[in-house]
């Protein structure tokens, strides 16, 4: 079973993502946060395989929020997801360890991404993977 934790602001868009990636059978949305510094104090109680985070969110970012968890947990892989992803924004995320940037409201590269962050490989500029 995929245990995903989802940090996104906005709650019409965080239960979209859910739902999306709950079509999945082998993949659930274990816990939830709607800003980063909230999702730093609960991750650790849900045991996740992968996190999703926006990049926008009041309080604290998610490339900051994505930064804290890959420097305490590399071996859990970040995925972020913003509205408009640029190739500035793709060289911060990979500086922070985060391991794919996708658009938010494309949901078949949402899964896409998830399932290369969750064999090894980065995910991001459109779809582009490397190992």
């Amino acid at each position: 079973m995929v245990r995903i934790f989802l940090v996104e602001d906005n709650a019409v868009v965080r239960a979209h993502l859910r739902a999306a990636l709950e079509k999945r059978k082998d993949w659930k949305v274990v816990g939830e946060a709607e800003d980063g510094l909230r999702a730093i104090q609960s991750w650790e109680e849900h045991a996740p395989s992968i996190t999703v985070v926006d990049f926008m969110m009041p309080v604290m970012s998610g490339l900051e929020a994505g930064r804290n968890l890959s420097e305490r947990h590399p071996e859990i892989p970040v995925l972020m997801v913003t509205i408009y992803p640029s190739p500035q924004l793709e060289e911060e995320a990979k500086k922070a360890g985060i391991r794919g940037l996708v658009q938010k409201a494309d949901t078949i590269s949402l899964m896409n991404a998830v399932e290369a962050v969750l064999r090894g490989e980065t995910y991001f500029h459109e779809g582009k993977t490397a190992a």
